[in-house]
């Protein structure tokens, strides 16, 4: 019996919990740009790689009032989002290039139910649920900031 296979897993069961547990205090800690929505600032993480995108907000248990996470593709398509491992409840507006807002749902946490953009897109904005209500942000309104060619 080879004695290593126990160490082998053992270390292996401790790198997954320490992923999972880093993943839990927001380790994805991504680059920010500031966007804007009106006189409303937003601090948001760019989520630009597949494994970025596929991470996402995921075991968040919170997020400050006015951060946000941008998802940004390489070319417009139809965008669809669930919410797998992610806790928070989230709204979440698809933008054009322009930075306008095609259409806005929200999402329940630990969901599978899919969220999509109503035409193609390459930005996804995702807030704290009501964040976009709350501000009077709706469909046809526009962001700003430098991701979009305003």
């Amino acid at each position: 019996m080879n004695d290593s296979l126990p160490r082998r897993a053992g270390a292996i069961a401790a790198l997954c919990f320490a992923a999972l547990a880093a993943a839990q205090d927001g380790a994805q800690k991504l680059a920010q740009v500031r966007l804007n929505a009106g006189i409303h600032n937003i601090n948001a993480e760019l989520a630009s790689t597949p494994e970025q995108r596929e991470i996402g907000l995921m075991f968040r248990t919170s997020m400050p009032t006015n951060d946000g996470m941008l998802f940004v593709f390489e070319r417009p398509g139809q965008q669809c989002f669930w919410m797998k491992n992610t806790l928070i409840p989230l709204s979440i507006a698809f933008l054009g290039d322009d930075g306008s807002v095609v259409n806005i749902d929200d999402m329940k946490p630990q969901t599978l139910a899919g969220h999509c953009s109503a035409k193609p897109v390459r930005f996804v904005l995702e807030m704290n649920e009501g964040w976009f209500a709350k501000r009077g942000v709706k469909t046809g309104s526009r962001l700003r900031g430098a991701p979009f060619a305003n």
